[in-house]
């Protein structure tokens, strides 16, 4: 089968002929039908000093993917040939603490798709039948193939009750964006969005943020008092891992204050902590998607009428790898998608 690798320890993808994967007796075999462009796939595909410490090659990267069940193995009951999945890609131990209790989302032996074992820029991938979602009602492929990151974005964006409240998003990147969308979709009451990238901030405003702020023209202070807003923010969803968006984000919480931290910091962040102790606010930070309660929220959210889909504004055939890597890389998109059949 085709699928986009990782041949050796430098920078580049190599869209190459390779083995079709092994399907176990608990595994299920899905032909790939559309794939989703990651951060994390950049950084491989770069081959920067986390992917150099994180990814050994050759592998199949790719983690963002949807398709159709080919084959189930002998032991699998949950699945059946046909289902139309996404794919959880973490795959966990089962028998660490957090597993056990039922904290999946929580395993300290966590194994990711496309970045420690072969993953989804292919023809075909195999997976254990737990981690296929199965798309009970009918879903878009565009849609379906995004579900990995629209589950962080749910993720972080339902970690504190939101009805009626004031929220903060910054980083308008595709996760950001989601969680905005998720918000107003639960009931917040003014949703702001700040990034320094008009093309980004304008695609949050056509899904229907209504406020956007960009910080290198306005203040976050200075956008607050534009809303009529006196006490500060009830909640803060920060989704860039930039340091002065945190300390942006922390001066700027009303008292009581709740953060949920999804960005990733690439270093370390001086914080004041007094206003955070002074202030009671509480900052929760928060991987992946939990396992699957994440995945159900998602599913009742479309099926109540949340369109993601505005958020997909790039879309390429595989063949066309390195084309759609560079829009990705480019920052001049929202999310970027991949097919891999007709």
């Amino acid at each position: 089968m085709k699928a986009l690798v990782k041949t050796g320890p430098r920078p580049g993808l190599e869209l190459t002929d390779v083995p079709m994967p092994t399907v176990g007796p608990g595994d299920v075999l899905v032909r790939v039908a559309a794939t989703g462009l990651c951060g994390t796939d950049l950084h491989i595909e770069a081959w920067d000093g986390w992917a150099q410490r994180s990814v050994r090659a050759p592998l199949v990267v790719g983690h963002e993917f949807c398709g159709e069940v080919v084959e189930v193995g002998a032991s699998v009951t949950d699945v059946e040939v046909g289902d139309f999945v996404s794919g959880e890609g973490h795959l966990v131990c089962g028998r660490c603490r957090n597993c056990r209790a039922g904290r999946r989302h929580l395993c300290r032996n966590t194994i990711g798709i496309g970045v420690q074992r072969d993953g989804a820029f292919a023809e075909y991938v195999a997976i254990p039948s737990g981690n296929a979602w199965v798309h009970e009602q009918p879903t878009p492929v565009d849609v379906a193939a995004i579900f990995d990151p629209f589950g962080n974005a749910v993720h972080t964006a339902l970690a504190f009750p939101g009805l009626g409240e004031d929220v903060l998003i910054t980083g308008a990147g595709p996760i950001g964006i989601l969680a905005a969308m998720v918000v107003r979709h639960a009931g917040a009451r003014h949703v702001a969005v700040a990034d320094l990238n008009d093309e980004r901030l304008a695609l949050a405003e056509r899904v229907g943020v209504n406020t956007v702020i960009n910080v290198g023209r306005t203040t976050v202070a200075e956008s607050q008092q534009a809303l009529g807003m006196k006490e500060g923010f009830d909640i803060g969803l920060e989704m860039s891992g930039s340091p002065v968006a945190l300390r942006e984000m922390i001066s700027n919480m009303a008292h009581g204050g709740r953060i949920a931290m999804l960005g990733l910091p690439t270093e370390e962040i001086s914080v004041d902590f007094s206003t955070v102790v002074l202030n009671m606010l509480t900052i929760k930070g928060i991987y992946g998607r939990e396992m699957f309660e994440t995945w159900y929220a998602m599913s009742v959210l479309l099926s109540s009428g949340l369109d993601i889909s505005p958020v997909i504004t790039h879309r390429f055939s595989h063949t066309d790898h390195a084309e759609a890597f560079a829009t990705a890389r480019s920052g001049h998109c929202g999310k970027v998608i991949m097919y891999w059949n007709d």
